[in-house]
């Protein structure tokens, strides 16, 4: 006779469906509290299951964390390269639509009151940040289970996550040294101070978005296109080095 499957904590549920429950919930749990400070009892009892059914179907806490992080860090590597990419494609034709979409487009166009080159820089971030957005949207704490620091040191999470961050910075650290190639300037201390001012700040703005949940990925691509014309507008020689003018030139290095 065959034995009938289990309904413990199940409900009625596909186990299908409950893992993507399960998952969902974990990574709001771990995202926004931390994985030292998430509680598995916590998950369970939002989804409406047992904390013992969450170990039948994900094992221990590492493991359901790992099972959180990995389709998370696969789709930001995936949608920053793509991004890039894109952004490099189009570089040649400044003047054509962009693929962010109309609105993004047009407002990124402000950039050129500091010339063409500031118009066509400011293509490939936007870009790359819309990708950002639009992959986190319905799930925007999940960006800190890439940045977590507090993951058991020697866990396949750890790694995991180590190399997502890894393989995140490469591509930031050769756009970022790609557009200042476009611009003429060649300085590979430069192009790490770039990097590192890059990186803070697609943090800070998803930091900023994840406490402004009525905005949108569109409204924040528009709204960062807006700042950056404005940065642009408001030191529109800095780039240019010793220049007459330019507050920072003959300066002494």
């Amino acid at each position: 006779m065959a034995t009938p499957p289990s309904r413990a904590g199940t409900k009625g549920v596909p186990r299908a469906r409950r893992e993507e429950q399960i998952l969902a919930a974990a990574t709001e749990e771990f995202g926004s509290r931390g994985y030292a400070a998430a509680s598995l009892p916590a998950v369970a009892a939002r989804v409406g299951v047992t904390k013992t059914l969450l170990h039948q179907y994900f094992g221990a806490k590492q493991d359901l964390y790992l099972a959180c992080l990995a389709p998370v860090g696969d789709r930001l590597v995936a949608v920053v390269r793509a991004a890039v990419a894109e952004g490099a494609a189009a570089a040649p034709s400044a003047g054509a639509p962009s693929a962010a979409g109309p609105s993004v487009a047009t407002e990124a166009a402000a950039a050129a009151v500091a010339g063409p080159s500031a118009a066509t820089a400011a293509g490939t971030p936007l870009l790359v940040l819309r990708a950002i957005f639009t992959a986190l949207e319905g799930r925007r704490e999940a960006w800190f289970l890439v940045y977590e620091t507090a993951l058991p040191p020697d866990s396949e999470a750890a790694r995991r996550a180590a190399e997502y961050r890894a393989a995140v910075n490469r591509l930031a650290a050769d756009g970022t040294a790609g557009l200042l190639a476009a611009a003429g300037h060649e300085d590979p201390l430069d192009a790490d101070a770039l990097n590192h001012v890059w990186q803070g700040l697609v943090a800070t703005l998803v930091r900023w978005w994840i406490k402004h949940p009525d905005q949108s990925p569109d409204a924040m691509a528009r709204r960062c296109a807006r700042l950056f014309a404005v940065a642009a507008a408001l030191a529109p020689t800095a780039a240019q080095g010793d220049v007459p003018g330019n507050p920072l030139g003959d300066r002494a290095d």
